[in-house]
């Protein structure tokens, strides 16, 4: 049965945990689509984990399977669950990796996955993404209902993801991702920018740099000097021109954005 399940974890490319969790889900399903999101998530970071997931889960046909694995408390006290919204499911520890989803789908139900007749035999307490989301996974896809794997909960964890505030005609957020060339991506969404009270040139401040005007595309400006821009997740992003806003500016996740308009 054909049905596509993704993945995304902390893994990296290097060992075979990756391999071992698309063979857990072939071998249950051998005629699964097992897509890759990324697997270069910084390791045991879960905000960013869930940054990733949600710039991509979206894009998927309805029906998908996604699975997150940034799991730190693996083998601990936290729980598997899994998460049925209108289009998709979603599996993964309750460590509030799935938090924008929670709260921006409309949730049909949340389980906590408890049955054992659906997970590897012999579960390693270091791997539940082989031994207990993969083969999860793989018996969705073949038709298996959600309320079959355990128990409804309404407690699932939410992470504390920072919001932007407005303030004396100001927006002030902060860097909550850096991807892989360097680009800033903020908490401030392209509807928060129209918030503030007047007109103007926009200036957005980080570090000591000042930035007017919002760019159009990466290539935009000045080579090796830094531009902001509405990115493709439709988030203000700090950019350099063929080079890495995050060395440039010696900048971070969690780093203070301000957005504000200069008076003409």
């Amino acid at each position: 049965m054909e049905r596509i399940i993704t993945i995304t974890t902390d893994f990296g490319i290097k060992d075979p945990y990756v391999g071992a969790m698309k063979g857990a889900i072939l071998t249950i399903n051998p005629g699964a689509e097992v897509v890759d999101i990324s697997h270069l998530v910084s390791p045991q970071n879960i905000l960013e984990g869930a940054m990733i997931l949600e710039q991509a889960y979206s894009y998927f046909p309805k029906s998908t399977i996604h699975i997150g694995v940034i799991d730190p408390g693996v083998g601990g006290a936290r729980r598997p669950i899994l998460i049925e919204t209108e289009r998709y499911l979603f599996i993964g520890p309750d460590n509030g990796l799935f938090t924008p989803i929670l709260t921006k789908e409309e949730i049909i139900g949340t389980i906590h996955i408890t049955n054992k007749k659906y997970f590897h035999r012999g579960v390693s307490s270091t791997f539940h993404g082989r031994d207990v989301f993969a083969p999860v996974a793989a018996h969705l896809s073949l038709g298996e209902e959600p309320g079959s794997f355990g128990e409804r909960i309404d407690d699932p964890l939410l992470l504390d993801i920072p919001e932007p505030a407005l303030k004396e005609g100001t927006i002030e957020g902060e860097v909550i991702l850096v991807d892989s060339f360097g680009n800033l991506i903020t908490n401030i969404d392209a509807g928060d920018i129209p918030r503030l009270p007047v007109e103007g040139t926009i200036e957005v401040t980080i570090k000591e740099a000042r930035i007017h005007g919002l760019s159009k595309t990466y290539g935009t400006g000045t080579k090796g000097r830094p531009i902001a821009l509405i990115g493709s997740t439709n988030r203000l992003e700090i950019a350099c021109n063929m080079g890495s806003a995050s060395e440039l500016l010696k900048a971070a996740a969690g780093e203070r954005v301000e957005v504000r308009v200069l008076q003409p």
